[in-house]
């Protein structure tokens, strides 16, 4: 029996399969990162997926690799360990969990948005696990103190019960359907908040910013805060779907004879709703900027363009990741 020919040590699996410059091969790629089946892959499956990448990076392919098992190594090795750091990421923080986490929390905050404590509690709960999320998928490999991590999280949560609270009272006297969008706007104003706070440190110090082969030439703020708008907008865009779909069509079951003989069916039917929104959304909206992404050297900090400058005078265009 003949030996399937071995595989090239040149595909270059430090970037996706995909071409990220144009969205349809982004969306591929973030369709594989946000799989939530990664999330039910054992520890053993990981470890294997990281001995394959990395021993392929280092110049060793497996005998019988073929490129399809090199690729889904890959995309689970990415699903776990974080791009700058190489550590494992917290179970819930990682991408793959965002669609089941966050139908979760969503659809609770659609159906509980009636009464105060309901309110706060599931505020509470969406900023806990966004803290999670935005600290285990922050970019660059700097740590972040506890203390700032501790205020990161407070302000964010504030932000959010306030308002919420603060829409919550305006709308007493409008249309149920308008109350059931203070969720969105309150999610969408802690996201401006939260994502700043939790990645603050970039903020002051910089992100590393990178040539197209991945050499370091330093840290830029500019870098990280071209990074952290992005990655609001994403969220928000995100968001859109699965709180402004659901209210919409729940709104009108409500008036229906069946919801009204079983009530208790309405958490289940608005958790459906919002996960059916969230896996289309939360890949796609991912996808509407690069992973690596990019920014004229002429855009950086005087003092970080000198440095590059010294290193390639030549050089017009600095990448870095985004973080999601």
């Amino acid at each position: 029996q003949k030996m399937p020919p071995s595989l090239p040590a040149t595909i270059n699996i430090r970037e996706p399969r995909w071409d990220q410059s144009t969205f349809q091969g982004r969306a591929k790629h973030f369709f594989m990162v946000t799989d939530p089946r990664n999330l039910l892959l054992s520890g053993a499956t990981l470890e294997e997926a990281r001995r394959v990448v990395e021993d392929y990076r280092a110049g060793t392919v497996h005998p019988g690799l073929t490129e399809d098992q090199l690729w889904r190594a890959k995309y689970i090795y990415d699903s776990a360990f974080h791009p700058d750091t190489g550590e494992k990421m917290i179970l819930v923080g990682r991408m793959s969990a965002q669609v089941p986490m966050n139908m979760t929390i969503t659809g609770c905050m659609l159906t509980f948005y009636r009464t105060t404590p309901a309110v706060l509690f599931w505020q509470w709960v969406n900023q806990s696990f966004n803290a999670i999320v935005n600290y285990t998928n922050r970019s660059g490999d700097a740590p972040i103190t506890p203390s700032q991590l501790g205020t990161a999280y407070v302000s964010a949560t504030t932000g959010a019960v306030v308002t919420a609270l603060g829409l919550k009272s305006l709308t007493k006297h409008l249309p149920a359907i308008i109350g059931r969008y203070v969720p969105f706007a309150a999610v969408a104003a802690a996201n401006c908040i939260n994502i700043p706070l939790m990645r603050q440190r970039e903020l002051k110090l910089g992100i590393p910013v990178l040539d197209e082969n991945g050499n370091r030439l330093g840290e830029s703020t500019a870098a990280a805060q071209k990074a952290i708008f992005q990655v609001v907008v994403s969220r928000i865009g995100m968001a859109v779907p699965a709180m402004a779909i659901p209210p919409v069509i729940m709104n009108m079951l409500e008036k229906r004879a069946f919801l009204k003989r079983y009530p208790y069916l309405n958490a289940p039917l608005q958790v459906g709703l919002v996960g059916l929104c969230l896996v289309f959304a939360t890949p796609l909206c991912c996808a509407l900027f690069p992973q690596k992404s990019s920014m004229p050297v002429s855009s950086l900090e005087p003092e970080v363009q000198d440095q590059i400058r010294k290193k390639d005078p030549w050089l017009e265009t600095v990448y870095f990741n985004k973080g999601l």
